[in-house]
Protein backbone atom coordinates (compact mmCIF):
# COMPACT_ATOMS: atom_id res chain seq x y z
CA UNK A 1 0.00 0.00 0.00
CA UNK A 2 1.27 3.63 -1.13
CA UNK A 3 1.86 5.60 2.20
CA UNK A 4 -0.08 8.39 2.01
CA UNK A 5 1.22 11.86 3.39
CA UNK A 6 -2.48 13.75 3.70
CA UNK A 7 -5.83 11.64 4.69
CA UNK A 8 -8.53 13.15 5.14
CA UNK A 9 -11.73 11.72 6.83
CA UNK A 10 -15.26 13.63 6.72
CA UNK A 11 -13.70 16.66 7.02
CA UNK A 12 -15.96 19.19 7.98
CA UNK A 13 -15.42 23.20 9.14
CA UNK A 14 -18.30 25.05 9.74
CA UNK A 15 -18.21 28.89 10.63
CA UNK A 16 -21.81 29.73 12.27
CA UNK A 17 -24.64 28.54 10.10
CA UNK A 18 -21.77 28.16 6.98
CA UNK A 19 -20.80 24.93 5.96
CA UNK A 20 -17.10 25.94 4.61
CA UNK A 21 -15.86 22.08 4.05
CA UNK A 22 -18.47 19.57 3.47
CA UNK A 23 -17.37 15.99 4.81
CA UNK A 24 -14.12 15.83 2.66
CA UNK A 25 -12.31 12.77 2.06
CA UNK A 26 -9.02 13.37 0.25
CA UNK A 27 -6.08 11.41 0.12
CA UNK A 28 -2.36 12.69 -1.16
CA UNK A 29 0.73 9.87 -1.56
CA UNK A 30 4.25 10.79 -0.17
CA UNK A 31 5.88 11.72 -3.35
CA UNK A 32 2.59 13.11 -4.90
CA UNK A 33 1.82 16.55 -6.69
CA UNK A 34 -2.02 17.22 -5.98
CA UNK A 35 -3.62 21.04 -6.95
CA UNK A 36 -6.74 21.62 -5.42
CA UNK A 37 -9.02 24.04 -7.64
CA UNK A 38 -12.32 25.59 -7.42
CA UNK A 39 -14.32 28.68 -8.13
CA UNK A 40 -14.40 31.35 -5.40
CA UNK A 41 -15.83 30.33 -2.16
CA UNK A 42 -15.48 26.63 -2.87
CA UNK A 43 -14.06 26.20 0.24
CA UNK A 44 -9.86 25.81 -0.80
CA UNK A 45 -8.47 28.06 1.67
CA UNK A 46 -10.39 26.61 4.77
CA UNK A 47 -9.29 23.53 3.35
CA UNK A 48 -5.92 24.28 3.72
CA UNK A 49 -6.25 26.05 6.77
CA UNK A 50 -7.23 22.97 8.05
CA UNK A 51 -4.50 20.87 6.77
CA UNK A 52 -1.52 23.45 8.09
CA UNK A 53 -3.55 23.83 11.71
CA UNK A 54 -4.67 27.24 11.22
CA UNK A 55 -8.23 26.10 11.64
CA UNK A 56 -9.48 23.34 14.07
CA UNK A 57 -12.15 21.49 12.12
CA UNK A 58 -16.04 20.93 13.15
CA UNK A 59 -16.08 17.50 12.23
CA UNK A 60 -13.95 14.96 11.10
CA UNK A 61 -9.95 13.62 10.97
CA UNK A 62 -7.31 14.91 9.29
CA UNK A 63 -3.85 12.54 9.58
CA UNK A 64 -0.01 14.38 7.92
CA UNK A 65 2.64 11.77 7.79
CA UNK A 66 0.85 9.02 9.85
CA UNK A 67 0.13 11.35 12.43
CA UNK A 68 -3.34 12.51 14.07
CA UNK A 69 -3.26 16.53 13.58
CA UNK A 70 -6.98 16.88 14.17
CA UNK A 71 -6.24 18.93 17.36
CA UNK A 72 -2.66 19.46 16.81
CA UNK A 73 -0.82 22.76 17.36
CA UNK A 74 0.97 24.10 14.26
CA UNK A 75 4.56 24.50 15.02
CA UNK A 76 3.72 20.58 16.44
CA UNK A 77 2.54 19.82 12.81
CA UNK A 78 5.68 21.68 11.26
CA UNK A 79 7.87 19.42 13.40
CA UNK A 80 6.26 16.52 11.56
CA UNK A 81 8.16 17.87 7.94
CA UNK A 82 5.64 20.06 6.90
CA UNK A 83 6.63 23.17 5.04
CA UNK A 84 3.91 25.63 4.60
CA UNK A 85 3.82 28.85 2.10
CA UNK A 86 1.04 31.08 1.96
CA UNK A 87 -0.48 33.87 -0.16
CA UNK A 88 1.58 36.67 1.85
CA UNK A 89 5.37 36.26 1.50
CA UNK A 90 6.78 36.22 5.43
CA UNK A 91 9.86 37.27 4.93
CA UNK A 92 12.38 39.92 6.49
CA UNK A 93 13.27 42.65 3.88
CA UNK A 94 16.13 43.65 5.69
CA UNK A 95 17.77 40.19 5.34
CA UNK A 96 20.06 39.07 2.24
CA UNK A 97 18.40 35.49 0.75
CA UNK A 98 21.17 34.11 2.13
CA UNK A 99 20.08 35.19 5.48
CA UNK A 100 16.94 34.23 5.12
CA UNK A 101 17.73 30.66 3.60
CA UNK A 102 20.13 30.49 6.99
CA UNK A 103 17.37 31.30 9.48
CA UNK A 104 14.86 28.82 8.13
CA UNK A 105 17.55 26.02 7.76
CA UNK A 106 18.57 26.40 11.83
CA UNK A 107 15.30 25.99 12.34
CA UNK A 108 15.89 22.03 12.55
CA UNK A 109 19.62 21.67 11.92
CA UNK A 110 23.07 23.71 13.28
CA UNK A 111 26.73 24.25 12.25
CA UNK A 112 27.85 22.97 9.18
CA UNK A 113 24.34 21.03 8.01
CA UNK A 114 23.06 24.22 7.94
CA UNK A 115 25.41 25.95 5.69
CA UNK A 116 25.28 22.63 3.35
CA UNK A 117 21.40 22.75 3.54
CA UNK A 118 21.40 26.68 2.53
CA UNK A 119 24.24 25.09 -0.84
CA UNK A 120 21.48 22.58 -1.37
CA UNK A 121 18.22 25.00 -1.59
CA UNK A 122 20.54 27.73 -3.95
CA UNK A 123 21.29 25.36 -6.42
CA UNK A 124 17.96 23.57 -6.53
CA UNK A 125 15.91 26.80 -7.07
CA UNK A 126 18.51 28.37 -9.36
CA UNK A 127 19.08 31.47 -6.59
CA UNK A 128 22.96 31.42 -6.47
CA UNK A 129 22.97 34.88 -8.35
CA UNK A 130 21.07 36.65 -5.96
CA UNK A 131 22.52 34.81 -2.64
CA UNK A 132 23.74 38.34 -1.42
CA UNK A 133 21.16 40.59 -2.35
CA UNK A 134 18.49 42.10 0.33
CA UNK A 135 15.06 41.04 -0.22
CA UNK A 136 14.25 43.98 -0.33
CA UNK A 137 15.86 44.82 -3.46
CA UNK A 138 14.36 42.03 -5.25
CA UNK A 139 11.06 41.71 -7.52
CA UNK A 140 7.85 40.22 -6.31
CA UNK A 141 8.65 36.67 -8.05
CA UNK A 142 12.20 36.32 -6.74
CA UNK A 143 10.69 37.17 -2.89
CA UNK A 144 8.42 34.13 -3.80
CA UNK A 145 10.94 31.94 -4.88
CA UNK A 146 13.18 32.98 -1.65
CA UNK A 147 9.99 32.21 0.87
CA UNK A 148 9.77 28.74 -1.03
CA UNK A 149 13.95 28.32 -0.78
CA UNK A 150 12.38 28.78 3.20
CA UNK A 151 10.30 26.35 3.45
CA UNK A 152 12.64 23.65 1.38
CA UNK A 153 15.24 24.78 3.67
CA UNK A 154 13.49 23.13 6.63
CA UNK A 155 13.80 19.91 5.54
CA UNK A 156 10.08 18.95 4.69
CA UNK A 157 8.64 15.85 3.59
CA UNK A 158 5.11 17.25 2.48
CA UNK A 159 4.71 21.25 0.94
CA UNK A 160 1.66 22.97 1.16
CA UNK A 161 1.46 26.12 -1.40
CA UNK A 162 -1.36 28.98 -1.55
CA UNK A 163 -1.53 30.19 -4.65
CA UNK A 164 2.10 30.04 -4.72
CA UNK A 165 2.35 32.84 -8.67
CA UNK A 166 -0.46 34.90 -6.94
CA UNK A 167 0.47 38.70 -8.75
CA UNK A 168 3.77 36.52 -10.91
CA UNK A 169 4.06 37.90 -14.51
CA UNK A 170 3.95 35.78 -17.35
CA UNK A 171 7.78 34.75 -17.07
CA UNK A 172 7.82 34.63 -13.05
CA UNK A 173 5.05 32.08 -13.53
CA UNK A 174 6.75 29.63 -16.26
CA UNK A 175 9.44 29.84 -13.94
CA UNK A 176 7.24 28.67 -11.22
CA UNK A 177 6.40 25.73 -12.56
CA UNK A 178 9.89 24.76 -13.81
CA UNK A 179 11.30 25.21 -9.51
CA UNK A 180 7.57 23.42 -8.37
CA UNK A 181 8.28 20.41 -11.82
CA UNK A 182 12.15 19.98 -10.30
CA UNK A 183 11.72 19.10 -6.64
CA UNK A 184 8.21 17.26 -7.17
CA UNK A 185 9.03 13.21 -6.34
CA UNK A 186 11.43 13.73 -3.68
CA UNK A 187 8.35 15.25 -1.30
CA UNK A 188 5.15 15.40 -1.57
CA UNK A 189 3.27 18.50 -2.54
CA UNK A 190 0.03 20.15 -2.45
CA UNK A 191 -0.78 23.75 -4.26
CA UNK A 192 -3.69 25.33 -4.08
CA UNK A 193 -4.05 27.77 -7.40
CA UNK A 194 -6.57 29.84 -9.63
CA UNK A 195 -4.35 29.75 -12.36
CA UNK A 196 -5.46 26.77 -14.60
CA UNK A 197 -2.23 26.77 -16.86
CA UNK A 198 0.19 26.99 -14.16
CA UNK A 199 -2.22 23.94 -12.50
CA UNK A 200 -1.99 21.87 -15.92
CA UNK A 201 1.65 22.39 -16.68
CA UNK A 202 2.87 20.78 -12.80
CA UNK A 203 0.08 18.47 -11.34
CA UNK A 204 -0.40 14.94 -11.56
CA UNK A 205 -3.78 14.84 -10.12
CA UNK A 206 -6.53 17.93 -9.57
CA UNK A 207 -9.40 17.90 -6.47
CA UNK A 208 -11.95 20.16 -7.76
CA UNK A 209 -14.11 21.45 -4.73
CA UNK A 210 -17.23 23.04 -5.30
CA UNK A 211 -19.59 24.46 -2.20
CA UNK A 212 -17.08 22.97 0.45
CA UNK A 213 -17.36 19.35 -0.87
CA UNK A 214 -15.19 17.51 -3.61
CA UNK A 215 -16.76 17.75 -7.30
CA UNK A 216 -14.15 15.67 -9.03
CA UNK A 217 -10.80 14.14 -8.72
CA UNK A 218 -8.45 12.81 -11.10
CA UNK A 219 -5.41 13.27 -13.45
CA UNK A 220 -5.33 16.90 -14.51
CA UNK A 221 -6.07 16.60 -18.51
CA UNK A 222 -9.17 14.68 -17.60
CA UNK A 223 -10.53 16.84 -14.82
CA UNK A 224 -9.74 20.32 -16.77
CA UNK A 225 -11.68 18.66 -20.01
CA UNK A 226 -14.72 17.32 -17.60
CA UNK A 227 -18.05 19.28 -18.60
CA UNK A 228 -19.21 19.69 -14.98
CA UNK A 229 -16.01 21.40 -13.99
CA UNK A 230 -15.91 23.86 -17.06
CA UNK A 231 -19.89 24.24 -15.54
CA UNK A 232 -18.90 25.16 -12.26
CA UNK A 233 -16.34 27.54 -14.25
CA UNK A 234 -18.87 29.22 -15.90
CA UNK A 235 -17.71 27.99 -18.98
CA UNK A 236 -14.66 29.90 -18.84
CA UNK A 237 -12.32 28.44 -21.89
CA UNK A 238 -9.47 30.00 -20.86
CA UNK A 239 -9.23 27.71 -17.78
CA UNK A 240 -9.18 24.29 -19.25
CA UNK A 241 -7.21 25.65 -22.10
CA UNK A 242 -3.35 24.15 -22.30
Amino acid sequence: MTALAIRTRGLTVRFGGVLAVDNVDLEVAEGELRCLIGPNGAGKSTLFKSLTGQLRPTAGRVEILGQDITRMERHHIARLGVGVKTQVPSVFEGLTVDESLRVAAARNRGGRAVAKIVDEVLEELQLGAIRHRQLAQLSHGKRQWVELGMVLATEPRLVLLDEPVAGMSDEETARTADLIRSIRGRRALVVVEHDMRFVRGIADRVTVLHRGAVLREGPVDQILADPLVRDVYLGREDLVRA
